[in-house]
């Protein structure tokens, strides 16, 4: 057996973290280090390495590269703040509230969520159009394949806390961000949804490739943790920042 430590402040990192208007981000992201550029564009858009990494797989498994841009990726707190101060200025507070999320309270502060557009003259920088057909919407159907989610969808406003942003792609993973889609679920729902399996119970499937998974959550204690996993799998762990982590087994 592997014994596998989970430290307290582990519980705010990861690729499942929940970032909203309740939850917000504790940990200011480390640094550039661990970003990378997303498709090399100019200006710079930054994204979390292993998510621009599946992000330009999927870019060109759909052959989007020339017609699909990054609008915004990663943003420092303060980054967030002038863009929430200005939209206030600019849009108003109802507008505001609807599509731009306070500094602390952004996944654009993760370095885990970019805003795409459709190649056009002029592109919306807060609400870029990225409609449901052509290779937007080839882009849509493949992107939980590759470990995105549309993040705010229509109909789960009230859970988000967000209007319906068809251009904001959050990157979860693989396998998490497949099950979210076929469970219609939001990120919020699907985080409460995975705190019903346990390591004794956990959510077991095979998925691509003959993959074979197993979801669990281990709920925090505040404190260091040690758990024991098998040999010879493949361990992903990720907090939710709320309340626990949540373990991926893959063999």
């Amino acid at each position: 057996m592997n014994k596998i430590t989970l430290l307290p402040n582990m519980l705010h990192s990861g690729n499942l973290i929940l970032v909203n208007n309740a939850q917000p981000l504790y940990l200011e992201h480390s640094g550039e280090s661990e970003l990378t550029l997303f498709c090399g564009e100019e200006p710079g858009i930054l994204l979390e390495k292993e998510a621009a990494s599946s992000l330009n797989d999927l870019l060109q498994a759909i052959k989007g590269r020339e017609n699909i841009l990054g609008v915004s990726g990663y943003r420092t707190q303060n980054e967030q703040r002038a863009i929430y101060s200005d939209s206030l200025k600019s849009n108003g507070p109802e507008f505001t509230r609807k599509y731009v999320a306070l500094p602390n309270h952004s996944e654009h502060q993760t370095g885990l969520a970019i805003d795409l557009g459709l190649k056009q003259e002029n592109i919306d920088f807060i609400r870029p159009y990225f409609p449901d057909e052509g290779i937007c919407g080839r882009f849509k159907a493949l992107a939980p394949s590759f470990g995105f989610i549309q993040r705010y969808k229509k109909g789960k406003e009230a859970i988000t806390g967000i209007a319906e942003e068809p251009w904001h792609f959050r990157y979860i993973g693989r396998p998490h961000a497949e099950l979210a889609e076929c469970w219609h679920m939001a990120l919020e729902e699907y985080i409460e949804e995975i705190k019903k399996y346990t390591q004794q119970a956990p959510l077991s499937f095979e998925g691509p490739s003959l993959f074979k998974y197993e979801i669990f959550f281990i709920p925090s204690n505040g404190h260091e943790q040690i758990i024991n996993l098998p040999e010879n799998v493949s361990c992903e762990i990720s907090g939710n920042n709320i309340d626990g982590f949540i373990i991926t087994l893959r063999r």
